[in-house]
């Protein structure tokens, strides 16, 4: 495994974090506690020491604050949740309405109680808007979790395919991390908020890598999930085979077989300097097995970068409350 530093914050982490979302009672349906904690140990046996959770993520914060009692030294963050519920962040909404002081404490407090945990390395907001910089008291607040030794660090989840929305909070000095969609499809980060978090010494922690499967090559015309399942609505009318004639081209000018697309998925996004952890959800075994491989220090050759990057592919709709792979 293969460690980088996260942003200012002097933490080194793991290239390959570990996305928690779908190893609580959440939206990923038919996931087993049994499995998810193997896959967690087994993760942190072959050196991931980043794992992200959230408050809103079902039974996440327990079963990750469980498997840490053998594992001390691993860094964990976990998310406040809007107060007003509402995902993403819409426009022309006051802070005071989404993180109110009381209510970031309040959710923060809760998820130490869940986790077991003392204090948790990194705590961020779920959703973002850059209207909220300077406004309401939640930068004040943050402040003070940091003084009592609940916090570390402070960080933003970007609202999905809104790169450009936390670029104020990225120059103002105030947050130490983000994380974003950014993949071989979702290439937009990359044109400005990665050079900006690069100068400002923020730390970029990457979700949705495979795009939720799509980058995986199982997803197909005929792919069908259980009743509650998001990628229903995700991979929902025609856009499970436009995936489909998407992967299907994109493997066949790489030269690479199906399954061997994850792992190049994943070393795109690592190519790139700014980006300091990607966290993939990973509820199996297999999964941590295979993705943690590809943390072994070797790139992509630039033939290979040009071909992955015209093959951008951009939408811009909503997905749901959480975000890994």
């Amino acid at each position: 495994m293969e460690y980088r530093q996260l942003g200012r914050t002097g933490m080194s982490v793991s290239e390959i974090g570990y996305g928690a979302w779908g190893i609580g009672a959440s939206m990923w349906i038919g996931a087993q506690e049994d499995e998810s904690v193997a896959a967690l140990h087994r993760a942190i046996e072959l050196g991931v020491n980043f794992i992200d959770t959230a408050r809103g993520y079902g039974d996440s914060e327990r079963i990750v604050g469980g498997v840490l009692r053998d594992h001390p030294g691993v860094h964990v963050a976990t998310k406040v949740p809007p107060k007003n519920g509402v995902w993403p962040a819409s426009a022309g909404v006051h802070p005071d309405e989404t993180f109110p002081g009381a209510h970031i404490r309040a959710s923060l407090e809760t998820s130490l109680a869940a986790s077991g945990l003392e204090a948790f390395d990194l705590l961020q907001f779920h959703v973002w808007s850059d209207e909220w910089v300077g406004h309401g008291d939640w930068l004040e607040t943050i402040a003070d979790l940091r003084q009592e030794g609940k916090i570390r660090f402070f960080g933003v989840s970007v609202n999905d395919y809104q790169p450009e929305n936390a670029l104020q909070l990225v120059r103002s000095g105030t947050v130490d991390t983000v994380q974003v969609i950014y993949n071989a499809f979702h290439q937009q980060p990359a044109e400005q908020l990665l050079p900006a978090c690069t100068e400002n010494g923020v730390g970029v922690i990457v979700r949705v890598a495979l795009d939720e499967g799509g980058l995986t090559g199982r997803i197909t015309a005929g792919s069908t999930f259980p009743d509650g399942d998001f990628r229903n609505g995700y991979f929902g009318g025609d856009r499970s085979a436009q995936v489909e004639q998407h992967v299907s081209a994109l493997t066949a000018e790489l030269g690479i077989a199906t399954d061997e697309l994850p792992d190049v998925a994943l070393r795109y996004v690592l190519d790139d300097p700014a980006v300091s952890t990607v966290i993939a959800g990973m509820r199996s075994i297999r999964n941590v097995e295979r993705n943690a491989a590809t943390s072994d220090g070797r790139r992509l050759t630039e033939e290979r970068r040009a071909v992955i990057q015209a093959h951008r592919w951009e939408r811009n709709f909503y997905r749901a409350p959480g975000h890994t792979d």
